[in-house]
């Protein structure tokens, strides 16, 4: 039996197909590593310096809002914190939520005085591979969610497959997946699609989309464009003016159809041309962190958080929109419980070699 297995093995290793498929592979797998690539990130991310990190859109807020955080532990993580708000847009008057992290594991949940509840898990399964899920459960019919992501980051790729409420339970597959593959080009350029495939229920045909990114990245710049379906582009462009201060734009085009002229133009008879186009700037400061944003439907934005003790922190958020005449502002504080052990436990885990958890 061992003979058997050896002749075939040694028929699979002196096949001329098999050898050529293996040195064409490793041939370009060297010419890949000569060229010194990284891994370019996520399609989701693609503009992550702008939309994420200048923009204030993720943490604006309106009303008042006092957080207490008590964490109990810093390897692993584990904390508690209790969130209050009143005259906000969105928030609820009360959730509770807990967190514990370790380097493979992150799991997070938060209810609120209503009975929403979300929760998150993610695992790590290797230093590539990590499985991220988001559910969320509210009272009423056609509340939950599910959402399943599965992230492979290679040296200089990131393939990710996501999956929105899959279901089999009416015969057949419905919900909303979707398929992206990112990878760096050159040192500077990356380039990706993303697929998507979607099916409401079983007697409904699915709808497919497909959709293409593209990434550069300067010395102190990065600049991103996507190719959305049904015509949509959107573009960005992230700049570090100085050490502290950073800046970015972004263009959204979406074309839709309409009532359009005769002709038309170029882009067919009836079709409505919309675009928003948003100016950000951050600042950081040693005890703070200002942040203000401006765009074209004539919303003017800014946020400062401020750390008043090492506890402490205040948060300043207000918003002024001149074509509707409508003003907001937000008021919140943050107080962390954290006792001395905990601040060694932090030093002691600065200098660990340690992963993250898989945020």
């Amino acid at each position: 039996m061992a003979d058997e297995k050896a002749s075939a093995l040694a028929f699979t290793n002196q096949n001329a197909v098999v050898a050529m498929l293996r040195d064409t592979y490793l041939s370009f797998s060297e010419r890949r590593e000569a060229l010194g690539l990284s891994n370019p990130g996520t399609i989701d991310n693609i503009a992550r310096e702008v939309q994420k990190d200048v923009f204030l859109t993720n943490y604006m807020f309106t009303g008042l809002r006092a957080d207490l955080t008590k964490p109990f532990s810093v390897a692993p993580i584990f904390q508690v914190s209790h969130a209050f708000s009143m005259g906000s847009q969105g928030l609820p008057p009360y959730t509770f939520a807990a967190l514990y992290g370790t380097p493979k594991v992150f799991l997070q949940g938060n209810i609120d005085n209503d009975g929403q509840l979300m929760a998150r898990a993610n695992y790590r399964w290797t230093s590539s591979f990590v499985t991220k899920t988001n559910a969320q459960i509210a009272p009423g019919p056609g509340q939950a969610m599910l959402q399943v992501d599965n992230d492979y980051t290679g040296k200089d790729f990131t393939a990710s497959l996501k999956s929105i409420n899959p279901s089999m339970l009416e015969g057949g597959l419905t919900g909303i997946f979707i398929a992206s593959y990112l990878q760096s080009v050159t040192p500077s350029l990356a380039v990706g699609l993303e697929a998507i495939w979607q099916r409401a229920a079983v007697n409904t045909g699915p709808e497919t989309a497909l959709s293409y990114s593209a990434k550069y990245k300067g010395s102190d710049w990065i600049a991103s464009a996507q190719l959305l379906a049904q015509g949509a582009i959107s573009t960005s462009y992230w700049r570090r003016l100085t050490e502290k201060v950073e800046a970015g734009v972004d263009l959204n085009l979406q074309f839709a159809p309409g009532m359009g002229g005769r002709g038309g133009g170029l882009m067919g008879p009836g079709m409505r041309k919309e675009g928003t186009t948003t100016l950000g700037a951050k600042y950081d400061f040693r005890m703070s962190t200002f942040r203000a944003q401006v765009d074209s439907s004539g919303r003017l934005s800014c946020l400062l958080e401020k750390r008043v003790t090492p506890i402490m922190q205040l948060t300043f958020a207000g918003e002024l929109d001149q074509f509707k005449q409508q003003a907001k502002i937000g008021l919140a504080v943050s107080i962390e419980m954290a006792g001395d052990d905990l601040m060694e436990q932090q030093e002691r885990a600065a200098g660990s070699s340690a992963p993250p958890p898989p945020f």
